[in-house]
């Protein structure tokens, strides 16, 4: 195919820009590639490997660089050393190379994924004048596109640039839906000009999936389409990060005004500037640097399990810094069509206006055609039949033919050969059973499989002309004269035929009620039954048809022509020129065709409103459809009304309808895409705060861009998390948009899942991905945190209560590598096996959603636990050191082995006590970091003297220790699950 004016397909021309439009000049190729990549272009998201910190590197980069100052400070002046450089540095190098690597890791997979995209290669030529497109990574749309040449290159695959042409092309817009354009080749007698539309284009990121192209490059880089449409994604940062991160700085706080107080009982005295450096040094450890290595390792740890989760099969998690916002979610925002609906469409209904006929009766619509086609073909209507059966016959006749005729469906023959396709056309087999049909629309597919099982099938189909086959085996052949595609701007598609066999130029037309009523005939049945099929589900088509004669046709081709020759308003004269066709049309059916729920969407989504998550739908389609899948999926309950908002236009209608809104309760909102925009003009806070009262809210005919703008409407007007799930490209702005992103790989291609943060295969696994995997995350996720900073904390207070003893002076507890095993071998291990920890079993999490509702309190992490466990620290950590300090008052040389010795058992007691299920790996990382601890007593001489920590007082008084910091928090908590159980206890027990 040649002749294509497309966005990236080939390195061979050169260009000149104007300030409007453009012109390239087709000439000599400087040198051609045999092969292109299909994709067009990389994508630009990662096309470049950054191995950086992460974004939590940048919440907590303060803290760091403080960090860094007064370590470099404290080293380098020999008044403020304290301990050894490495103690300070290696658990700093080490959480900045954790979190570098686990951020290198997500890009290698999103570098690979891209380049295995990027790398398909293609190279096939044929003598064939149009092509299949698939745009399911631009548009999301998953079915084929047609695709033709100019007209005057058909031809001429090999002599393309031979000839001296040029393309006058529109300036770079984001619309992936109009082009204008025209062709002018110079070296004909006359100049020919041509038009170029849509169908002349092939734009970035989109595959041929059927023929042969080469093209002219008219835009590049930043100029294409799919650039100008994609926006930069923001760097998501999970909610319990941010409270984490409040808490670091108070944290922080409370590190420099524990000093200052140091310093001030100190009286001032003295270098007191010095010794306030020496104080925040030694009370460093009480900002949690090792926590980010430890959120990392978990993340990474939940990432694991849910892409191992039986249960959700094909799960992905591509980005692993937000797997506890999983159980935070308030909002969830999602698509309709191929999300909660399969995208698989099923003809249903067909409407005549006196009878209509379901999937029962589809057998004598077989008949009919079947008596329609074997009579005589005759221009003039027999008058021997009964009137009454003969006007039926011919009504069904004409709208089934007026269906097979008015679409843009091509049948495909595929043959193959050990499986793979053959390389020649002549061989290919074209029975019906090697008929597949490809459309830029699945409501078209459905209605030619729909005339086909009734008898009136599409056999061929090419540029200029269509067959259809009979039930008798005759084949009735049609010249294409003109075909008027679907746009969203006129919800309509049309085509003009002539019959070979009569000459009869026919004119039909198809659309959307609301965009036919106004041509159609006038008719008192339009409307109810459009309104009654979709109160059924339907998705509805209204058929009709107008006959031309030779005259009216050549009159309407020039007037047609001319307009799409023009360059200035092009696309008005054309819609113009139309129009003049546009009325009075002779209105023949009204179709409808079902798109079938997801599997076990109902029960999903009745899951998802008794965990308290609120539900939207945003979808593209009618209201009429909308409300109804809204119905029928169980999205509103049976025992909820429906408020549907009125369609208002300007501010005092706004007003009016918000009021009226306004004194409903306890509804389900269902409002169009164009109200909404005119509600968030004048009265966004107000409506908001409205719409977040429903249990369900509906947007119906909602564009990309409106549903990222509700997605963010949302976080700036509600402190809740939100979550958007979809499939289709269409969807993208959404999913980024929103805290948490979900895709599902459907019909619609792949786009969506890999722009989301988790991706799934069905919808119904996001029930198991929020109650369980989203559960387990947040809680394990909070209650590591906290102990991590309690591990600090204890430390602190014991380096707080030492000094204290001693006049205040800034000596350190503990040096060397005490300091650095302390939140490494010693500890870790088991503090990090709180990622294994569950507080109800999955069944039970699944059996009882509403368990749910607590975490979005935000219960489990708060500044009300912090506060438990600051105290929980202040006192252990005053035990520790005090009561080393009473029991071995004679052996007070030993205080570091002392203390030292019971701060490691109560950690690890500590842990088996915030454990609320245990895990034999949990069990062996008790007694593995034990065993480490004992058997390094014997190579840290330094610290510890063999000798004596191996005697009985040592043994028994570390133990009296030990157990008085920890034994009353056991029995607090003993108290508090009997007189005051959490929610998820009373249902285990």
């Amino acid at each position: 195919m040649a002749g294509f004016c497309c966005d990236c397909l080939a390195r061979c021309c050169r260009r000149k820009k104007e300030l409007k439009a453009r012109t390239v000049w087709l000439g000599a190729p400087e040198k051609c590639e045999e092969k292109y990549p299909k994709n067009g272009i990389k994508n630009q998201k990662y096309n470049i490997i950054t191995f950086v910190p992460g974004v939590l590197y940048q919440q907590f980069k303060f803290f760091l660089n403080l960090y860094f100052l007064v370590v470099a400070c404290s080293q380098f002046v020999p008044s403020l050393k304290i301990g050894y450089l490495y103690t300070y540095w290696a658990p700093l190098a080490f959480v900045l190379a954790v979190t570098m690597v686990r951020e290198a890791v997500d890009e290698v997979r999103r570098y690979r994924r891209d380049k295995e995209m990027n790398s398909q290669l293609y190279s096939k030529l044929t003598v064939r004048g149009a092509c299949f497109i698939r745009t399911d990574q631009l548009d999301g749309e998953t079915d084929w596109k047609l695709k033709v040449a100019v007209g005057c290159t058909q031809r001429l695959p090999a002599d393309l640039f031979s000839i001296k042409a040029f393309v006058y092309a529109q300036k770079p817009q984001l619309d992936i839906h109009s082009f204008e354009g025209n062709f002018t080749r110079e070296d004909a007698d006359p100049q020919i000009h041509e038009s170029l539309s849509i169908e002349n284009t092939l734009w970035a990121s989109t595959v041929v999936a059927s023929g042969t192209v080469i093209g002219v490059v008219i835009y590049t880089g930043k100029e294409t389409r799919s650039v100008l449409n994609t926006s930069s994604a923001k760097n998501k940062v999970g909610l319990l990060d941010l409270e984490l991160n409040r808490l670091t700085k108070a944290l922080f706080l409370a590190q420099v005004v524990l000093s200052i107080v140091m310093v001030a009982l100190q009286g001032f005295s003295g270098p007191w500037f010095r010794n306030l450096f020496r104080f925040v040094v030694l009370f460093s450890y009480i900002i949690p640097i090792s926590l980010r290595v430890n959120l990392d390792m978990g993340k990474a740890a939940y990432g694991w399990m849910i892409t191992k989760d039986e249960n959700i099969p094909g799960t992905v998690v591509r980005t692993s810094t937000i797997p506890e916002e999983l159980g935070r979610l308030v909002y969830l925002l999602t698509d309709k069509t191929g999300t909660l609906t399969q995208n698989e469409m099923i003809f249903k209904r067909l409407h005549l206006g006196t009878v209509s006929y379901g999937t029962d009766t589809m057998d004598e619509i077989q008949s009919h055609i079947i008596h329609t086609s074997g009579a005589t073909p005759s221009r003039k209507p027999q008058s021997s039949a009964p009137k009454v059966r003969k006007s039926v016959s011919s009504r069904i006749h004409e709208a089934v033919k007026a269906i097979a005729l008015c679409h843009n469906v091509t049948p495909v023959y595929e043959s193959h050969v050990n499986g793979e396709p053959e390389a020649t056309e002549a061989d290919q087999d074209f029975s019906d059973d090697n008929r597949t049909y490809q459309a830029s629309s699945p409501d078209e597919v459905a209605l030619v499989l729909w005339t086909e099982s009734v008898g009136l099938t599409l056999v061929n189909r090419d540029l200029g002309s269509l067959q259809l086959k009979t039930p008798s085996g005759q084949i009735l052949s049609f010249h294409i004269l003109q075909i008027f595609p679907f746009t969203s701007e006129s919800k309509r598609m049309g085509i003009i035929v002539r019959e070979e066999s009569t000459g009869d130029i026919t004119f039909y037309m198809k659309g959307a009620d609301v965009a036919m009523a106004s041509i159609v005939q006038y008719n008192d049945w339009l409307e109810e039954e459009c309104g009654n099929m979709a109160r059924e589900g339907l998705r509805t088509l209204v058929v009709a048809k107008k006959s031309l004669s030779e005259e009216q046709y050549q009159d309407f081709e020039n007037r047609y022509n001319q307009a799409k020759l023009s360059i200035h308003d092009r696309s008005l004269k054309v819609a113009a020129a139309v129009e003049s066709l546009e009325r009075e049309l002779e209105l023949l059916c009204l179709t409808g065709v079902e798109d079938q729920l997801q599997a076990d969407v109902r029960p999903t989504l009745e899951l998802l409103r008794n965990a308290g998550i609120k539900i939207w739908m945003l979808t593209g389609d009618k209201l009429e459809t909308a409300t109804c899948i809204a119905k029928s999926s169980h999205l509103v309950s049976r025992n909820q009304d429906i408020h549907v908002f009125k369609p208002v236009s300007n501010r005092g209608e706004a007003h009016l309808e918000l009021n009226a809104f306004r004194r409903k309760h306890d509804c389900a909102l269902v409002i169009s895409g164009d109200s909404l925009e005119v509600c968030l003009r004048y009265y966004e806070h107000e409506f908001v705060e409205l719409a977040c009262q429903c249990p369900a809210v509906v947007c119906c005919r909602c564009s990309p861009t409106q549903k990222a703008q509700i997605v963010k409407l949302l976080q700036q007007h509600t402190d809740n998390r939100t979550c958007a799930i979809g499939d289709g490209g269409n969807d993208v702005s959404m999913i980024q948009a929103a805290d948490c992103g979900i895709g599902i790989e459907g019909k619609e291609g792949k786009q969506a899942s890999l722009a989301a943060d988790f991706s799934i295969t069905q919808f119904k696994h996001i029930g198991r991905l929020l109650m369980v995997h989203g559960r387990n995350s947040y809680k394990r996720s909070a209650a590591l945190g906290q102990f991590v900073m309690h591990r600090g904390m204890i430390i602190s207070t014991m380096q707080a209560v030492f000094s204290s003893i001693f006049y205040f002076a800034s000596v350190p507890l503990y040096q060397g590598f005490l300091m650095v095993g302390y939140a490494t071998i010693y500890t870790m291990f088991p503090v990090f096996s709180l990622v294994l920890d569950q507080d109800v079993k999955p069944e039970m999490a699944l059996l009882y959603p509403e368990l749910y509702k607590d975490l979005t309190k935000g219960r489990s992490l708060s500044f009300k636990t912090f506060l438990i466990w600051v105290l929980i620290s202040v006192y252990q950590g005053g035990i520790l050191m005090y009561g080393g300090l009473v029991l071995f008052e004679s052996e007070f040389v030993h205080v570091v082995a002392i203390s030292f010795t019971a701060l490691i058992l109560t950690e690890l007691l500590m842990v088996a006590l915030t454990i609320r299920t245990w895990h034999w790996l949990m069990v062996l990382a008790e007694f593995f970091s034990l065993g480490i601890y004992l058997a390094s007593l014997a190579f840290l001489n330094e610290y510890f003297d063999l000798s004596y920590i191996t005697t009985w007082p040592f043994l028994w008084k570390v133990s009296a220790i030990t157990l008085v910091s920890c034994l009353p928090l056991y029995i607090i908590k003993y108290l508090k699950r009997k007189f005051s159980p959490p929610s998820y206890s009373k249902l285990s027990s």
